[in-house]
């Protein structure tokens, strides 16, 4: 990454680091998304379609967002040409990769999540969102979605920027997003200022092979297009006033997952 200070870097509650990303972004290759194509996977095998043309979910539909066999629920709060505005309530249900030695992530090294990771060695079971209600918003076209974080006082807490696949829709019209997670994320905190995140977990992963070093390249350089396109010149949904708005009670309720879950 370009325009990082090893000195300004702090450790995050996952174990992991973030790097303040300052001064101008260097010229660089454009990111080789056919390239990352390669890691898209998930058990859902039906014809798909672009997201941002009609139809497009309705207001207030429960949806599911899949990361690879990973499944979050929300709930639809617009959806548009520009892309989807959809809100994860706090406990609601989602399916995560649970390790089959029953050893959480945090309590292991960088070099054995890579290990965990390259070699699948998990189930994916239900389990509850733990964390606080986020709003996620995926601009149509992009390969990353941004996620508005509260306090639990209500104050604003920052924008996370998750790289992940340009998403697709199944053609049939189903309520879902299909993706895959890139690893590595940024964090908008509101003073303004932008981390890199896990820079360390994507060089672990690629080493464990799970990443070819190209791939991994083409992810970093990712990072400097959320920089230039997103980032510096407040675009959509940076123009917009996310920051403000708060769920109704009527959306703010826990959701539960399918109970015929196609992953």
């Amino acid at each position: 990454m370009t325009g990082t200070s090893d000195a300004e870097q702090v450790v995050t509650d996952s174990g992991g680091t973030m790097t303040r990303l300052a001064g101008p972004v260097a010229a660089g290759v454009e990111p080789d998304l056919a390239l990352l194509e390669d890691l898209r996977w998930s058990s859902y095998d039906g014809p798909v379609r672009a997201a941002g043309a009609a139809p497009h979910f309705e207001r207030g539909a429960v949806m599911t967002w899949h990361y690879a066999l990973g499944v979050d629920v929300l709930r639809v709060v617009r959806d548009d040409e520009r892309g989807l505005v959809a809100w994860l309530p706090a406990g609601s249900e989602r399916l995560a990769a649970v390790p089959r030695d029953g050893k959480g992530l945090r309590e292991r090294s960088l070099e054995e999540r890579a290990a965990l990771s390259a070699s699948r060695d998990y189930d994916h079971l239900r389990r509850t969102w733990d964390g606080p209600g986020i709003l996620r918003v995926a601009p149509t076209g992009v390969p990353w979605s941004l996620w508005y974080f509260w306090e639990d006082d209500g104050s604003f807490a920052g924008h996370y920027v998750n790289l992940e696949l340009v998403h697709e829709r199944p053609a049939s019209g189903d309520a879902r997003v299909l993706t895959r997670d890139l690893t590595l994320d940024l964090w908008l905190d509101d003073d303004g200022q932008l981390w890199l995140k896990d820079d360390d977990e994507l060089a672990a992963f690629t080493a464990a092979g799970r990443f070819a070093p190209a791939q991994a390249e083409a992810i970093r350089a990712l990072a400097d297009r959320v920089r230039t396109e997103l980032v510096e010149p407040r675009a959509w949904p940076l123009s917009e006033d996310w920051e403000s708005w708060r769920p109704q009670p009527e959306i703010d309720r826990p959701l539960t997952l399918p109970d015929h879950l196609e992953s």
